[in-house]
């Protein structure tokens, strides 16, 4: 069903409005045989409510033709009337499906008719974990290729601070990684967040006494410190460590993250007061466990489990929310500063293709108008982001670039993890 505009929320921008001139009756469309020496250019398919960090409150309409004045109807309600162009206010206009007519002054049949949707955004993240503390340039070269095959997309890489710290990687070689990961951000508009595993070089290197277990991967603990739940730290020695990774990012240009992943999802409530210490806005540790299944029956493992019992609530459609300060899973007062914004599309590593199309759908159900702002998220880890996985978020991202709400074609818009706040205000 149409839903019907707020006429009185409506105002036309350089043009009359509704006067006691005004019409009292509604054109009839225009048919398949009808012509005019009118023509409308301008319209798009879609306009996005605002909601702080997104608007498209505009609906501009450029008339060409004779130099006569046209009136203008929106779900049969009268308007306004221009020469030449209308200048819509849509602020006031409810979600859903919209009928704009547009007709000479005193004419009975409208020469033009436009069908539009009012919907809030649909926001796809895309990010990236650097699990590892080099990134080879085969994954970097893919990630471009993500770039290049879908110009809108905007994406949230989580560095790793092990790059600078890794006695592995030569200074050369972090350098390269420093001038990929700020091109891509000063190119594309990308983002650079913090992803922490406890690596040995990283927590020594932030004065820290590195813990071996208890290690989400291995029953006898991890020497590399990689795998260790980044809970089994302190909140002191977390802020210690979030400190650190501040120094390395300012020291080497990537300017000081605001957004952050805990390595395997791993984050507690005490760790997500770390950050919130560290001037942390975003984070993206809460986890669609479910599609964790690999990890289920992995002899030693535990990660599965985990994520399930602390994450529970976690699914396809989980949306961002702003942690009790006492319970991590709590949406109610008091609140944290920091916003938890689940990756409830999970990450390449564990979801095909199709997988993540059913998932963007699920946050998008039968293509219609969103009442509320929206998140999706999906990712992948660089050191393994091979062709398969490549194949696979691009045939995603290809399905979510038929949906842009630059395009005019749907509600999509790529965002960053730290520009959330704006949009889910606490």
């Amino acid at each position: 069903m149409r839903l019907a505009a707020l006429v009185l929320g409506l105002s036309l921008v350089g043009c009359a409005a509704p006067g006691d001139d005004a019409p009292t009756t509604v054109p009839t469309r225009p048919g398949k045989a009808d012509s005019s020496d009118f023509t409308v250019s301008g319209a798009r398919g879609w306009y996005l409510a605002g909601d702080g960090l997104t608007a498209d409150d505009r609906l501009a309409l450029t008339i060409t033709g004779p130099d006569r004045p046209v009136d203008l109807w929106m779900d049969d309600h009268y308007v306004g009337r221009a020469r030449g162009a209308f200048d819509v206010d849509l602020a006031g206009v409810a979600i859903g499906a919209h009928d704009v007519l547009l007709a000479e002054v005193g004419a009975t049949v409208a020469f033009a008719e436009v069908e539009f949707q009012r919907s809030a955004p649909l926001y796809v993240v895309v990010s990236n974990d650097w699990d590892d503390p080099d990134n080879a340039d085969p994954m970097l070269e893919r990630q471009e290729r993500l770039h290049a095959r879908h110009p809108a997309l905007k994406i949230t890489h989580f560095v790793g601070p092990y790059t600078f710290t890794d006695p592995n990687v030569t200074p050369a070689r972090a350098q390269r990684l420093v001038d990929w990961v700020t091109d891509m951000r000063d190119t594309h508009g990308d983002e650079i967040g913090l992803h922490v595993h406890p690596r040995c070089s990283f927590v020594e290197a932030a004065g820290l006494t590195c813990r071996t277990a208890r290690s989400f991967a291995y029953a006898n603990g991890d020497p590399t410190g990689y795998t260790v739940y980044l809970g089994s730290y302190t909140q002191p020695e977390l802020e210690t460590m979030f400190a650190k990774a501040d120094e390395l990012f300012v020291a080497h240009g990537l300017g000081k993250p605001t957004s952050f992943r805990a390595g395997g999802w791993t984050a507690e409530l005490h760790v997500m007061k770390a950050l919130e210490a560290a001037g942390h806005v975003a984070d993206s540790s809460g986890c669609n466990w479910a599609k964790l299944e690999e990890w289920e029956h992995h002899a030693g493992a535990s990660l599965f489990q985990w994520n399930a019992e602390h994450w529970a609530p976690i699914d396809a459609t989980s949306q961002p929310y702003y942690p009790q300060t006492t319970d991590l899973l709590a949406d109610a007062a008091p609140h944290m500063d920091i916003l938890e914004v689940p990756d409830n599309g999970a990450l390449v590593d564990y979801v095909s293709g199709d997988e993540m199309i059913g998932m963007f759908r699920e946050n998008f159900p039968r293509g219609a108008a969103l009442a509320h702002s929206t998140m999706y998220s999906i990712g992948y880890h660089p050191p393994n982001f091979s062709e398969a996985y490549f194949a696979r978020i691009d045939q995603a991202l290809t399905e979510i670039d038929r949906h842009l709400a630059v395009d005019g074609r749907g509600p999509v818009v790529y965002a960053r993890m730290s520009d959330f706040p704006k949009a889910w205000a606490k």
